[in-house]
């Protein structure tokens, strides 16, 4: 999304591992942990700061999913701001709470247009190929049997189904992204490698030129497995037309189907009008994944109201997660796990 935003919302993050935020003991749901109501994986995005310092965030956290997804820890401007210097403590950080509390982890993300380091738009076609094939290699090596799929490509497309002129675009040519997939399976066969984007949840030319990407690169033998399916709605547009077929027509391409980043923005002051409609896009959302086989994930980006980037982004908007500030469950929560 924004670029200086999620930057500012990393370092804010990163203050946090410096005291630890006292804030009110979560309340319980009285129903069983939303990983245990489904076989597909269930899961949130998260920040190594967090996990560190709020005890009750990584206790719900622990309880409720069974996937995890770095919220920022994994992006090329936070593992390698300037080159050659890498930082790896927030991912390993995930990685390694991950493997304490026998979840999986969703690799976010290998290559994106935002979050990238200046140096790496400097580099003249050459050395930017050159580049860009050793950090997916090496971040993806470094993670070798510890990650279960990686957002490779994110946020490719403009809305109208052009390609977005994006540095590697520019400088690399369209086939860039066939090239990041074979990068990735070479560094790690076993991982299933996404397309990731937003606002293609229905039938539209943006999910279109998915679609056709998608089916063209199968047809070259590119090892794409999968594609994400962002899911960041908002209550004041309707309900995506369609978003059932449309996750049953990428299904039938032969790849998997995930939400990862789903989570519902409305107008704040919240009231109990706004959440029933909020519960009831979370609840078509679930619903709509659950009713095709290859939808195999369903991940929220983030899961409590304290910590989510809706209202640093979008002004007069926010409340969008599935608990409160304080850890309580909303009613969109009751809604997919009544």
């Amino acid at each position: 999304m924004v670029r200086a935003i999620l930057l500012k919302r990393v370092l804010v993050a990163m203050t946090a591992l410096a005291g630890v935020a006292v804030w009110p003991a979560p309340v319980a749901s009285a129903s069983a942990p939303l990983k245990n109501i489904t076989h597909r994986y269930v899961g949130s995005a998260v920040a190594a700061a967090y996990l560190a310092s709020e005890p009750d965030y990584r206790a719900v956290l622990t309880r409720e999913f069974d996937n995890v997804t770095p919220e920022n820890e994994m992006k090329w401007g936070v593992v390698e701001a300037v080159r050659g210097q890498y930082d790896w403590s927030g991912a390993d950080a995930i990685v390694r709470y991950a493997q304490q509390t026998r979840k999986t982890v969703r690799g976010h993300t290998l290559v994106w247009h935002s979050q990238l380091p200046d140096w790496v738009a400097a580099l003249p076609a050459d050395e930017l190929r050159r580049v860009l094939r050793d950090h997916v290699m090496t971040e993806v090596k470094r993670y070798k049997g510890k990650i279960r799929a990686w957002d490779v490509v994110n946020e490719i497309f403009n809305e109208d189904g052009t390609r977005r002129d994006t540095v590697f675009r520019q400088k690399l040519g369209d086939g860039f992204v066939a090239d990041v997939f074979r990068w990735a399976h070479a560094a790690d066969p076993a991982a299933k490698l996404y397309i990731n984007d937003y606002n293609i949840e229905g039938r539209n030319p943006k999910s279109d030129a998915v679609y056709d990407l998608v089916k063209t690169l199968r047809r070259q033998g590119v090892p794409i497995g999968g594609v994400g399916v962002q899911a960041h709605l908002s209550i004041q547009y309707g309900f995506p037309d369609g978003y059932r077929a449309n996750l049953a027509r990428f299904a039938a391409l032969g790849v998997d189907v995930a939400v990862t980043e789903a989570d519902v923005r409305i107008p704040t002051p919240p009231d109990a009008a706004k959440l029933a409609t909020q519960a009831s896009y979370f609840g078509q959302l679930w619903d709509g994944c659950h009713a095709v086989s290859r939808c195999v994930e369903f991940t929220t980006w983030g899961f409590t109201d304290r910590h989510s980037w809706v209202p640093d982004v979008f002004p007069g908007e926010g409340a969008a997660c599935l608990f409160d500030e304080n850890l309580r469950p909303k009613p969109a929560y009751t809604r997919i796990n009544p």
